[in-house]
């Protein structure tokens, strides 16, 4: 188990300290013992907040900790052992604070880092053998169950699955996954059983640039400023005037500690950690994370931000945005006879023709001799009718071209007793209060608005016009992204 930090050891020390000090004075009312342990808490809190503060100073960094530091040491050698304690308290408590908020902060990070994947299954002389993902090497084939995890950049060369590239590309809607199509490590295999070929090692596969961009990311050093030290440079001087002052009103040492334990700025050491703290806590609950406290600092300076979509600016899950009919039957009739196919469905798109069906006809015919084929499509019998919905390879009837529209979306092709009758294409919805907020933060005085997204481009530009957003970069890995981010920083500090 990880032992607590130092901070915390002196800032709960302490407070124990006090606690004894409050028996041994109000409890056994032995004044003698109280000032022994009020001295013990104060040295053994206040020494290493001292020696920080000196090395602090040694590197150039003048803060509140100084004045604070000052009281600490002028209060062990005056005796005010009480109100030194209190000063290290406040200082331990403060940075104690400050390191939870960062250890709140990256919790997001550290389950990214634990989820890379680490096993693969590798096909050699016939034999298929579970082995640590670092040692597949380019050209190795892979084989990958439902459930498994791709372990390194592959291209498929057998099978047909559906595979969930969300944790990669942050798009819900799953790849379809047939021989050609390359997949990325950390992907997970949704239904079906695929053979791939190895790219890349893992090392240098597309999830661990994702690591080493997040451990790039924990070793920035982005440290919460306190208020109190934005003020130091200033204050801290004026502060040691004071004390000359009070010596040459009556030359005595006491009242020269008076002005340092009144001047150090407890309440202000603390409002920073407990401001991030809850902010932190607050954007949590909203579906936020935001990565250090710094960031919160430095929302009140931004004049540019960057969306991403899915999930952020969109519902995040697929809803059926159309049904289109080029035979006999009406769109509805298509719609109904999929839904009622789809309703057994694991599918994704199948759950999502089936939710359209019950919203828009309430109950659904019963689908009978009900068949499902991960990664292609489902088949059954609908009323008499032989139902066939899913990918274009999947059905048994000749499928027409896709207008442009529709093919820079997410189809389901419907065949009903062997007779193609229409398609339904998806969306992922727009959220409602987006184009609002947009408005809401030109108003503020935003001067760039982006979005980034790893979805395809003729999807993302139509997302990005609805939302009011008129610079939209489409179909980006995240080490992308993160150059994009670095660019617009560059521009807009």
């Amino acid at each position: 188990m990880k032992s607590p930090p130092r901070r915390v050891i002196i800032a709960v020390g302490t407070l124990a300290g006090l606690g004894a000090a409050a028996v041994a004075r109000f409890g056994l009312d032995r004044l003698p013992l109280t000032s022994q342990i009020l001295f013990v808490t104060l040295v053994g809190g206040g020494l290493p907040l001292v020696v920080a503060t000196l090395r602090g100073l040694a590197r150039g960094r003048f803060a509140a900790d100084v004045v604070a530091a000052m009281a600490i040491v002028g209060a062990a050698v005056l005796g005010e052992y009480f109100a030194g304690t209190i000063i290290v308290l406040m200082q331990a408590g403060g940075e104690a604070l400050e390191g939870y908020a960062m250890h709140r902060a990256s919790q997001s990070l550290e389950a990214l880092l634990e989820r890379a994947p680490r096993i693969a299954r590798r096909r050699r002389g016939g034999v298929i053998e579970d082995v640590p993902s670092g040692q597949v090497a380019t050209g190795d084939q892979l084989v990958l169950r439902p459930g498994d995890m791709v372990p390194v950049d592959c291209v498929v060369t057998g099978g047909r699955s559906a595979v969930d590239q969300s944790a990669i590309t942050g798009e819900p809607a799953p790849l379809r996954a047939e021989p050609g199509i390359t997949l990325l490590s950390g992907s997970i295999n949704l239904d079906g059983a695929l053979v791939a070929l190895a790219v890349r090692p893992a090392a240098e596969s597309q999830y661990q640039q994702i690591v080493r961009l997040v451990e790039a990311a924990r070793t920035e050093k982005a440290p919460i400023q306190r208020l109190a030290d934005r003020y130091a440079i200033w204050f801290t001087p004026a502060t040691l005037v004071m004390c000359l002052v009070a010596w040459l009103v009556d030359r005595q040492p006491t009242s020269v500690l008076a002005v340092l334990v009144v001047a150090t700025p407890c309440p202000l050491i603390l409002a920073t950690p407990v401001a991030v703290i809850a902010g932190i806590g607050r954007a949590a609950r909203r579906g936020i994370i935001v990565r250090h406290g710094a960031a919160i600092e430095e929302v009140g300076r931004v004049h540019a931000v960057v969306f991403d979509k899915t999930g952020t600016l969109t519902l995040g899950a697929p809803v059926v945005d159309g049904v289109s009919a080029n035979d006999d039957l009406a769109p509805d009739e298509v719609l109904r006879l999929a839904a009622a196919a789809e309703q057994l469905s694991s599918h994704h798109l199948g759950q999502a023709i089936s939710r359209a069906g019950v919203q828009k006809f309430g109950a659904l015919p019963p689908a009978e001799v009900f068949r499902e084929t991960p990664g292609s499509g489902v088949e059954a019998g609908v009323e008499g009718h032989r139902v066939i919905v899913g990918a274009a390879h999947f059905l048994p009837c000749q499928v027409p071209a896709l207008a442009a529209d529709d093919a820079a979306v997410s189809v389901a092709h419907v065949c009903v007793d062997g007779r193609h009758v229409g398609q339904i294409r998806f969306a992922d919805r727009l959220r409602d209060e987006a184009p609002a907020l947009m408005k809401s933060l030109h108003a503020l005085g935003i001067r760039h608005i982006a979005m980034l997204t790893g979805d395809r481009r003729p999807v993302a530009e139509a997302i990005g016009r609805a939302a009011g957003i008129t610079t939209v970069h489409a179909e980006l890995l995240p080490a992308q992204k993160v150059a994009i981010l670095g660019e617009l920083r560059r521009r807009h500090g």
